[in-house]
């Protein structure tokens, strides 16, 4: 009975953790295709400048998770992408909570592009 307790809270835990931040959307791959020439889009790309010099989009900008994102417009959308889609939701959640209004964050990542 305690196993399946304690079993249930992480499960609990890991999908709280997954979800996205409140207001932040979510696009796929084959969406972020259609909306990549849009001036009206900021792209930025979460992951380690290493990991971005391997396999990168080139209209997304490295900016590593952690990073001061304060100079980023408030007045554009921002899109996020990382490897995975797990670095860029942390890096949507911090965005919503610095006030930007329009963040969306791409599924699945570099590995779904």
């Amino acid at each position: 009975m305690e196993t399946w307790l304690i079993v249930a809270i992480v499960v609990a835990f890991l999908v709280w953790r997954m979800m996205p931040a409140k207001g932040v959307q979510s696009i796929s791959a084959a969406q972020l295709k259609n909306i990549l020439h849009d001036k009206d889009k900021v792209f930025i790309d979460v992951r380690t400048p290493a990991e971005y010099k391997g396999r990168n989009i080139p209209q997304f900008k490295n900016i590593p998770l952690g990073s001061n994102f304060n100079h980023l417009p408030k007045d554009k959308e921002i899109v996020v992408i990382c490897q995975s889609g797990m670095r860029s939701s942390r890096a949507c959640k911090q965005l919503k909570k610095q006030g930007f209004e329009l963040v969306t964050n791409v599924r699945g990542g570099m590995s779904a592009y």
